[in-house]
């Protein structure tokens, strides 16, 4: 309420606190008017009154001072000549002067500490006779809604007789109950009557404090004019927090209870709902910022009211078929939402819980109503729906998605079990909806070039983080809690899929979604139905490479490499599985993963290709138990696709790190001297060999070809002693074949990682080797021609009789 106090006007506190912009006057503008132009201005007026006329000239004077209201101060005589020129006879005004001077004369009441009660009496006294004279003829809502703001503020003047309140407050009354529809038919009038009646209701009288209450409350149904609106309704809350406010610093208990009984507990049928909801919202901020005793006893009722009307709602939207009764619970399940952010802590009431929860998914994420009307269609012209979406982001109840999740999160951890576990299901079916419809809107929309792709993707992003918050104040809540295993288990897969569902829309690096995924991951990579259950929820083989959605795409060109929606969620899947590969069995791996591990090894995008390998190398490292007999036997058969279909698509798509990461685990992990290890190694060589043929310069560009060279030589320190004596032959075979730039880079490569060996066992062996390799590369071409029928023996390493490595040699 701090802004309150350093505005004098209520429609410019009003307007500010919810950003809106006034629209009678630039009020919360500086002035640009100099000061000789307000004095000028002031003499034009003075002159029209004695001279009984009134011109175009001292209309634009009127115009001059109304435009300086910041920085106006109007005294007790400046105000008295405005009244002469109301109630002169002989002066004719134009009308739309009138609505000029109602706007000084209520800066004048405003900006005045204590103007005079016999001015302020007859300035009522004019007022009263200017509005029984326009009552019934041609109306104007800028008219009429001046003079609801001039009356409200002069009824709330202290210097005001009690007559002249009781005349004030009676004529507002009339003009509200006659001709409110007339008077609010603009939007940017509203704050004028809102900030009349807010004044009015905070007059010493009670006798009208009801019949205002009734006015207020009352009328918003009862008209067609735009009323029910998200700001119309943040207007009536804060509104409600000012004349509270303002009741609180008289002490006026008395209009406390009035508020209470009428507004509160009064059958809700009464008023409409959206502003009793707003007003009950206004009540409880009031209470959690100022804690006043005088309100204390408004929580429970004002609690309540808001309760009702959830029940209610959540009641009628379940029933809902016509599509007014659609659009009316729509706007009400946003006010509802909107008054909860605004009002702080409340107390849990299961209706408040699924009232957020709808309203989140529905109306403030609304993404499956926009993917179906672009669906429905079929890549027409969609100008209407992206204004519509346009219009979303920047409304209102969208800015507010964060604060109605956090109250939403909050109800859901004050409520019972039953309706935790009913609004969970409804966040992670949501999260698989929003993946399925998007995938087939971003395949319809892949072509357009306008903002409708971007500005859903950025709806679909808060709706990300309004999931990421759910998920870990779910996890916070249950995970490590009191509920039996089994659940903990389902919740965790539960949310690994829903955030898989949404990964497409994660633009950041959160804490919160981090911290998730820890907690989560915990649970499923130490349970083996967990983990089988998180792998059978991946969509399969066949899923993956159709077309989504109906005959509606059969025409629309469609690859499995260029689907980002699917792409992301399987990213997802592919850093997942490696963390819990030791739980899951290997014929589930075998039948559900590889197919999918090698078909994103294939994938364009290197970081997608790289994570396909992790999952390899996690299954290749995985299972230490020597009994494991199946997982053994899977991964020799899986490392000979594994190796073509890797060195296949390099250097183009597959990344470097990901096929020495594979190449690396499997000559560890397998058993020594598998033959799949030996099939690795010539497949090694072979594309080596096919690299280097095309080669022409070797000071040039050969980073792939460098690289995998550099991978071959690697594996001498690291391959099993029965697998070496095999590369150390082809090796040879391929280096001596190289040009010599060629051959003095491997061997510069070779005497440098030999020198570096620390492995006492096998130095002797390679170092013996390199010498004679050296020796060969160094001889020129008919030399080496002659020499190629002679054996290079290796040298023993350790004891000979075990190994029997004197014997190896490398035919060249």
């Amino acid at each position: 309420m701090a802004k309150q106090s350093q505005t004098v006007f209520l429609e410019v506190w009003l307007q500010s606190i919810i950003g809106g912009s006034s629209s009678s006057v630039s009020s919360r503008q500086p002035s640009l008017t100099s000061a000789q132009a307000i004095i000028q201005a002031w003499a034009d007026l003075r002159d029209s009154v004695q001279q009984q006329a009134f011109n175009s000239h001292n209309l634009q004077s009127l115009h001059t001072l109304v435009t300086s209201q910041n920085s106006l101060y109007i005294a007790d005589p400046q105000a008295k000549l405005l009244l002469s020129l109301m109630s002169s006879p002989k002066i004719s005004l134009p009308q739309e002067s009138y609505s000029l001077l109602l706007k000084l004369l209520y800066i004048w009441i405003r900006k005045s500490s204590r103007p005079s009660s016999l001015v302020v009496d007859y300035a009522v006294e004019v007022l009263l006779n200017l509005f029984s004279v326009h009552l019934h003829s041609e109306k104007i809502s800028v008219f009429y809604s001046e003079g609801v703001l001039l009356l409200g503020a002069l009824s709330f003047v202290t210097s005001a007789s009690e007559k002249s309140r009781k005349a004030c407050l009676e004529m507002l009354c009339m003009l509200l109950e006659q001709d409110f529809k007339l008077i609010c038919m603009s939007e940017g009038l509203i704050p004028n009557v809102l900030a009349g009646i807010g004044y009015a209701l905070s007059c010493p009288l009670n006798i009208y404090f009801v019949r205002i209450l009734g006015i207020l409350f009352g009328v918003w149904d009862k008209t067609d004019v735009p009323l029910s609106s998200i700001e119309n309704g943040l207007l009536v809350l804060h509104l409600t927090e000012w004349v509270l406010s303002n009741l609180i610093s008289s002490h006026s208990s008395d209009r406390i209870d009035l508020f209470k009984r009428e507004i509160l507990e009064s059958p809700p049928q009464n008023y409409a709902s959206f502003a009793v909801v707003m007003a009950a919202a206004g009540v409880l901020r009031t209470i959690n910022r100022t804690n006043a005793n005088l309100l204390l006893h408004l929580r429970i009722p004002a609690e309540e009211r808001i309760a009702v009307v959830a029940g209610d709602l959540i009641s009628r939207t379940r029933d809902a078929n016509s599509s007014s009764v659609k659009l009316k619970n729509s706007f009400l399940l946003q006010c509802v939402s909107l008054a909860l952010s605004k009002c702080g802590t409340v107390s849990h009431r299961a209706s408040l819980l699924f009232c957020l929860a709808e309203a989140l998914l529905t109306e403030i994420f609304p993404l499956q109503c926009i993917y179906t009307r672009i669906l429905e269609s079929h890549a027409g012209n969609l100008v209407e729906i992206e204004i519509n979406v346009q219009e979303h982001l920047h409304s209102t109840i969208f800015k507010e998605a964060g604060s109605i999740t956090a109250v939403f999160c909050n109800q859901y951890v004050s409520s019972g079990e039953v309706n935790r576990s009913t609004v969970e299901n409804l966040i992670w079916d949501y999260c698989q909806d929003v993946y399925l419809w998007y995938r087939q809107v971003a395949l319809m929309l892949q072509y357009r070039k306008d903002g409708l792709s971007v500005n859903l993707e950025k709806i679909a992003e808060s709706a990300f983080l309004m999931v990421v918050v759910f998920a870990l104040a779910v996890t916070k809540h249950k995970l490590g809690s009191g509920i039996a295993h089994e659940d903990q288990l389902k919740l965790s897969v539960q949310i690994l899929v829903s955030f898989s569902c949404m990964e497409y829309f994660r633009r950041m690096r959160l804490q919160e979604y981090m911290d998730v995924i820890r907690a989560v991951i915990t649970s499923v990579q130490e349970n083996e139905s967990a983990c089988v259950s998180f792998v059978k929820s991946m969509p399969s083989y066949a899923n993956l490479t159709n077309k989504p959605g109906s005959s509606t795409f059969q025409e629309l060109n469609y690859s499995w490499s260029t689907d980002e929606v699917q792409t992301a969620r399987m990213l997802f899947y592919l850093r997942v599985i490696p963390t819990c590969i030791e739980c899951m069995p290997a014929s589930m791996f075998g039948t559900v993963v590889a197919p999918i591990m090698f078909l994103y090894m294939g994938h364009p995008t290197r970081k997608v290709a790289r994570a396909s390998h992790s999952v390899f190398v996690a299954f290749i490292s995985s299972g230490k138990d020597p009994n494991h007999d199946e997982r053994v036997t899977l991964k020799e058969k899986l490392v000979f696709y594994y190796v073509k279909r890797s060195l296949e698509a390099y250097p183009d798509i597959t990344p470097f790190e990901g096929v020495a990461s594979g190449v690396t685990a499997l000559v560890r992990h397998l058993p020594a001297g598998s033959p799949s290890i030996f099939y690795c190694i010539h497949s090694l060589v072979e594309k080596v060999n096919s690299l280097c043929s095309v080669i022409k310069n070797w000071e040039g560009e050969i980073e792939p070809t460098k690289k995998m060279l550099e991978l071959l030589l690697r594996l001498l320190s690291l391959v099993d002693i029965q697998v070496l004596p095999s590369l150390m032959r082809l090796l040879a075979q391929m280096i001596v074949q190289l040009p010599t730039d060629g051959q003095n880079m491997v061997l510069n490569d070779l005497y440098q990682q030999i020198a570096e060996l620390d492995d006492v066992t096998r130095k002797p062996a390679l170092v013996s080797w390199v010498q004679s390799l050296s020796y060969l590369c160094s001889q020129d071409t008919s030399r080496r021609v002659s020499i190629e029928a002679s054996e290079v023996h290796t040298a023993s390493i350790g004891n000979t009789d075990t190994l029997s490595l004197n014997k190896i040699n490398a035919r060249l």
